[in-house]
């Protein structure tokens, strides 16, 4: 190769380099003034997996087997994390709430030993005061609905401990609710979608401010749910169906019902949603975020990287510290610095807010304190204490519930 050759090799080298540097440090900025806020991270369940839920015996300064530890969501600028109190659907009609009550409790012990790098968040206000603060705002996210053992009164003492969404299902039907495996054909439907109980939970979700999460639940289930929330929904951890024709990612008509009502995709990370394959790239990642924007456009996108809770993930977002790349790989694809910080924060933060409203709109209505009917429930684990002539009869509280309800209109 002649000199002049590669003086050329070497300025285009550069100049490539210098653009990528560019994208990189207009990302850093961006995420200097609005914070990143991650829907969905395992790591508690690592905690249980790996440490029992001893912290005694863990260092989230130094900790290397997990996706994430307190270095690398310094240098990945994670503004705030939804940490996902998740036990197997194993668990149900068995210790489920007993176990998720562990996993809240570990969120609770992670922020009071690390008190410098989380604060523990319940609203859209305590996310933007962490931000301020330079630490990372951890609210809680409960991954399935067998966590609250069809009890209403369980669902609203974990909003009282400081859970701010309850994904309805996870890999498993609930007695209330179809999973997204009921769309494969490889699980019957059993409620059709969701079931009246399955109503009285999305009222009572509406009335506390609990966000519902749709990840992981069958289509039915999106558009039954989108029909009667008055607030917005959030998938804590959904991709593109188009992209990746996997039955866990959200479909184009689902998605622009979104749109409409206002809710938020945040896109995972997994490469069986990313590629439908077990390899896959920043560039496959950033193909959902600018399918969904052409679809239902910027404003109803976040992050939702499934990390500590998936084997595959994408080269370059190995884990936590890696997503400023994305954001890198955003704008050099033409992603606006507006639409970007609507990404990263805003779009969440509106949803929470609306949420946040409608439970204000419903404060002087009582709880619902009709439980499931027993036959819906009957297992050799449940007793029958507290239901009158075997319990039986269907509730009607979903429809006084309801009622209210219809005089609302999302803004």
């Amino acid at each position: 190769m002649s000199l002049a050759a590669w003086l050329l090799l070497c300025a285009m080298c550069w100049s490539v380099s210098s653009g990528e540097d560019a994208f990189m440090a207009r990302a850093l900025k961006l995420m200097s003034e609005t914070p990143l806020i991650d829907g969905h991270n395992d790591l508690p369940w690592q905690l249980r997996e790996q440490f029992n839920n001893q912290l005694n015996k863990v260092d989230l300064n130094t900790l290397a087997t997990t996706h994430t530890n307190i270095p690398k969501i310094k240098t990945g600028r994670l503004g705030a994390q939804f940490w996902s109190a998740y036990v197997p659907c194993e668990s149900q009609y068995k210790d489920a709430v007993r176990q998720t009550l562990e996993q809240i409790d570990v969120v609770h012990r992670m922020c009071q030993k690390y008190p410098n790098a989380f604060m523990f968040a319940t609203s859209s206000q305590d996310i933007m005061e962490a931000f301020k603060r330079k630490k990372t705002a951890s609210l809680i996210g409960v991954e399935g609905g067998h966590s609250i053992d069809s009890s209403l009164g369980i669902l609203r003492t974990f909003y009282q401990l400081g859970v701010r969404y309850l994904t309805l299902t996870h890999s498993c039907n609930v007695p209330w609710a179809d999973n997204w495996l009921v769309d494969t054909g490889s699980e019957p439907s059993q409620h059709n979608g969701l079931s009246p109980f399955g109503k009285q939970v999305i009222a009572e979700m509406n009335r506390l401010g609990m966000l519902i999460d749709l990840a992981h639940v069958s289509v039915q289930v999106m558009n039954q749910v989108l029909d009667m929330s008055v607030a917005p929904v959030i998938f804590s951890h959904s991709s593109a169906f188009t992209v990746c024709p996997h039955k866990r990612n959200v479909p184009d008509d689902v998605l622009k019902r979104v749109n409409e009502t206002k809710g938020i995709v945040m896109v995972n990370f997994y490469n069986d949603y990313v590629s439908c394959s077990h390899t896959a790239t920043i560039a496959d990642v950033a193909d959902h975020f600018d399918h969904i924007r052409k679809v239902a456009g910027a404003g109803i996108i976040g992050f939702g990287g499934d990390y500590d809770g998936v084997e595959r993930l994408p080269e370059g977002l190995e884990d936590v510290s890696k997503v400023p790349s994305l954001v890198a790989e955003l704008l050099r694809r033409g992603w606006s610095d507006q639409e970007l910080k609507a990404v990263l924060a805003n779009n969440l933060l509106r949803v929470l807010k609306r949420a946040e409203e409608v439970r204000d709109s419903l404060s002087k209505q009582s709880p619902d304190d009709v439980p499931i009917p027993l036959d819906e429930v009957t297992n050799p684990c449940r007793t029958n204490d507290g239901y009158p002539n075997d319990g039986a009869s269907p509730s009607l509280s979903v429809v006084t519930l309801l009622l209210p309800l219809a005089f609302l209109t999302v803004v």
